[in-house]
């Protein structure tokens, strides 16, 4: 099944709000096929616990709500 690059980012979009209260933002850099690559912005850009968040938190969520297959990449 191929998901599409707007079901990706409508999810992302829907869980800023945990990054944005904790002052922290996501941008999606680009979606290609199941490859989703992000910057972390505000208090999230320089955490130490930025990589947690990306995969246990949003690569996660995508990856049961949507497909198995979907891997985010951090862009610096």
């Amino acid at each position: 099944m191929e998901i599409s690059a707007d079901k990706i980012t409508e999810r992302l979009n829907e869980m800023r709000q945990y990054l944005q209260a904790d002052g922290g933002d996501l941008e999606i850099v680009s979606i290609e096929g199941k490859l989703v690559r992000l910057k972390l912005r505000g208090a999230c850009g320089g955490c130490p616990h930025a990589a947690i968040t990306i995969k246990n938190g949003l690569e996660r969520v995508l990856r049961e709500e949507l497909d198995p297959e979907i891997t985010i990449e951090r862009v610096l």
